[in-house]
């Protein structure tokens, strides 16, 4: 199957998720007249989209006059982009693309989005996936090779550009490169158009535990943490040496050795307190039906809310909230 078919697929999936998501909200508000607001997430194959359709559900059950419903997009580049358009949105987001928009650089240079962070959420680990065989076992033996950086509205792109180039490659000459989401990476995998892929995300990841489970095939995270300091010279304390343990994954023989970067909440600064407030308490208020939705919600800690987890300001909504926690945010 061409690449160009897993593209025109992953549109298709994305509207009818879509559409069930947004169906789904509907029902469960039953509020004629309600506050809309929408959760900008990522693909489906990801963490971001799961928690995003549970968060709908669970602030259109819970907060009075709202009626919530998540969207399916290319992930944390899309959706800063649509927060900055002023319609009711809020949005997951990597640290390192959340300050690009809030600085107006790199993908935003010349469009600055007045951010505000609600939370806090988890961290987002970055995984550089190949398979035994490929002769893919460090950072320099991509050279050359097939891989996927990401999709175009991703921050998974924004980092992998940023590890390839504190790694000595150039991104548009060293490798072959395509831009594909995390589940077209994995169908890409298989069917052997890619020899690798990086994606960034929370564990596990749907789609790259469907490729370890694929029987005759065996998973290899390439080790990648030593290009952190050079990233955070470049591009601020942004990143950290973290690692995938090798329980995560079936195959994996070793702990992988990878960098990480924080995920926010995020909105727009003109949404008002009162809707803010709501989204952070009702989200710690229903923190248990989150993790039930995925794991990487056991990580919404309160003690994880600090400004040196964020380079985005926190709304006042959410500083209220978290005064009342006794969190204090300088």
């Amino acid at each position: 199957m061409a690449l160009a078919n897993y593209k025109e697929s992953s549109i298709m999936i994305s509207q009818v998720f879509r559409a069930a998501l947004v169906g789904s909200a509907l029902v469960l508000s039953g509020v004629a007249g309600a506050q809309n607001l929408s959760i900008a997430t990522g693909g489906t194959g990801g963490v971001y989209y799961p928690l995003g359709g549970g968060l709908a559900a669970i602030l259109s059950k819970t907060v009075p006059g709202m009626q919530a419903t998540a969207e399916v997009t290319g992930g944390s580049v899309d959706n800063l982009k649509l927060i900055g358009t002023d319609k009711p949105y809020i949005g997951f987001t990597m640290a390192d693309a959340g300050l690009d928009a809030y600085k107006g650089e790199d993908k935003f240079k010349g469009n600055k989005v007045p951010l505000r962070t609600l939370m806090v959420l988890y961290p987002n680990r970055m995984h550089l996936v190949s398979t035994e065989g490929r002769g893919i076992n460090k950072m320099s033996d991509l050279k050359g090779k097939h891989i996927s950086t990401g999709s175009p509205g991703s921050a998974t792109e924004v980092m992998a550009f940023r590890i390839l180039e504190a790694a000595g490659l150039d991104k548009d000459k060293d490798v072959k490169r395509e831009r594909l989401g995390v589940a077209e990476s994995v169908n890409a995998m298989k069917d052997n158009k890619i020899d690798a892929f990086f994606w960034v995300g929370g564990l596990p990841t749907a789609a790259v535990t469907d490729l370890a489970n694929t029987p005759g095939t065996r998973i290899k995270l390439v080790d990648h943490s030593d290009v952190v300091g050079k990233m955070n010279t470049k591009y601020g304390p942004l990143y950290v040496e973290d690692t995938i343990p090798k329980a995560v994954y079936k195959g994996m023989e070793a702990d992988n050795k990878q960098a990480t970067v924080m995920n926010l909440l995020v909105a727009h600064e003109k949404m008002d307190e009162k809707t803010a407030y709501n989204i952070v308490k009702t989200i710690f208020d229903k923190r248990a039906d989150l993790i039930a939705v995925h794991k990487e919600a056991e990580n919404f800690k309160l003690e994880n809310q600090r400004t040196a987890a964020t380079p985005i300001p926190f709304h006042p909504g959410a500083v209220k909230y978290f005064a009342e926690k006794g969190i204090k945010l300088n």
